[in-house]
């Protein structure tokens, strides 16, 4: 039987934060269901947002309200945005490269629904830059842990106690074990993979809600799932490239199928996507089009090489012609409900990133504050962690009966678990993007 203090699930950027903000005195140990930089955290292309000043607090927290419909928990937005520079500052602790001026100062950049620049990045690979600075870092302590391709299939729970305890996970070859800890961490991101359309990788499916559902666990706002304006319009099967909304915030347009702007660029994502099929439906075509073709050619190359790159194996040279985008799944505002320290409604339980729901993004998250209130609450997790979980005894190693058999379609019954439960909170939601694949 494998032991550890604290067991984390998922290596992007909210699993990885947690770990490294654990006391090193801990013994860490860190699953996720495919290679370590398979999150969807690595994806992320626009930036992090941050507060400017004290003369920026009250735009920045109107601005997260108003693209969440005013339904956020406004104790958790106070939190995220006081915590925002000292978040900033451990990353480049870190290593962390977010893009400066020649003076050094940090840039900042705009992005839909944001009233001021407020947002830090590295290119147009800010995830990757963040999360991939974590793993290194991770990776390099000692009391840290990592097993690639090791799938969380349940919880172990002290029914008696009401307690986590534990997980059982299946390895590459099928395994199914348990892994004993004081305490379980869930940071398996969202649940893109249910959707045809989607800007997340296929695996990262909704596990940890599922596991959640059949341990009484609350989960909240299922149904709260963002389709992003914006992803590269294709034929071909797979994850959607997403066009950063960065691209908008620096001065792209959009047009219809007569070449004519039609709608405010900067909208709220959940307004603009709804705009965008609007108009699709007048044009009688599955995308619109996005416009760069005004802006200086070596300032869209130098600002967004990646964007740039991907359209051109795709055939577009967006420099010099628009390219086709249309609406994708792309962000899970609902989640394993938790508090402000990111504790479940279960003892020893902690959810952190996009698969918890703290109340920060309401019903529709703001542009870049993904990655901030992931950093924020994974780190007041392991702060908690560290301040309630003791080390001095053993880890609990009690008899917790399961059958490796009833495991054997779990992944098949996790995935229509969570899609009748999106079902009966929104059947219009459902009906709209995700019946055919049900």
């Amino acid at each position: 039987m494998e032991t550890a203090d604290i067991l984390v699930v998922g290596t992007g950027a909210a699993g990885l934060f947690n770990a490294l903000q654990l006391p090193q005195s801990m013994d860490v140990l860190v699953i996720t269901k495919e290679e370590a930089d398979h999150s969807d955290s690595f994806l992320a292309q626009g930036g992090m947002c941050v507060l400017l000043d004290e003369d920026d607090y009250d735009s920045y927290f109107e601005d997260t309200m108003k693209a969440g419909h005013y339904e956020n928990n406004k104790e958790s937005v106070d939190i995220m945005i006081r915590s925002s520079q000292h978040i900033a500052q451990e990353l480049v602790d870190y290593g962390v490269d977010f893009q400066r001026d020649e003076d050094g100062c940090f840039v900042f950049t705009r992005e839909g629904a944001h009233s001021e620049n407020r947002i830090l990045f590295h290119e147009d690979l800010t995830g990757r830059e963040i999360t991939g600075k974590l793993l290194e870092r991770a990776k390099e302590r000692k009391n840290i842990r990592i097993e690639e391709h090791t799938t969380l299939v349940d919880l172990l729970c002290d029914d008696k106690e009401k307690r986590c305890c534990g997980a059982v996970v299946r390895d590459a070859d099928g395994t199914i074990r348990e892994i004993r800890s004081r305490a379980v961490v869930l940071a398996t991101g969202g649940l893109g993979g249910l959707f045809r359309f989607s800007t997340n990788f296929p695996h990262i499916s909704g596990d940890a809600l599922a596991i959640a559902m059949r341990h009484g666990i609350e989960i909240e706002h299922i149904n709260y799932i963002q389709i992003h304006p914006t992803t590269l319009y294709t034929t071909k099967p797979g994850r959607r490239f997403l066009i950063s909304e960065s691209v908008r915030g620096e001065g792209a347009y959009l047009l219809n199928a007569k070449g004519e702007r039609f709608v405010n660029e900067l909208l709220p994502r959940d307004l603009l996507a709804k705009e965008i099929g609007r108009q699709m439906k007048i044009d009688n075509r599955p995308y619109v089009e996005l416009s760069v073709t005004h802006l200086d050619p070596n300032f869209v190359k130098k600002r967004f090489p990646n964007i740039y790159r991907q359209c051109l194996e795709e055939g577009y040279d967006m420099t010099k012609e628009p390219i086709p985008v249309t609406p994708g799944q792309h962000y899970f505002m609902g989640g394993i409900k938790v508090d402000l320290d990111s504790k479940t409604s279960m003892d020893g339980l902690y959810a952190v990133g996009e698969t918890s729901c703290n109340g920060v993004h309401g019903r529709n998250r703001l542009a870049s504050n993904s990655l901030l209130e992931s950093l924020v609450f994974a780190e007041r997790a392991a702060n908690h962690a560290a301040a309630h979980i003791s080390t001095e005894q053993p880890v609990p190693t009690e008899n917790i009966a399961f059958d490796p058999a009833e495991y054997a379609d779990i992944d098949q019954r996790n995935r229509k678990a969570v899609l009748d439960e999106i079902k009966r909170k929104d059947e219009a939601f459902y009906e709209q993007w995700l019946h055919y694949d049900s």
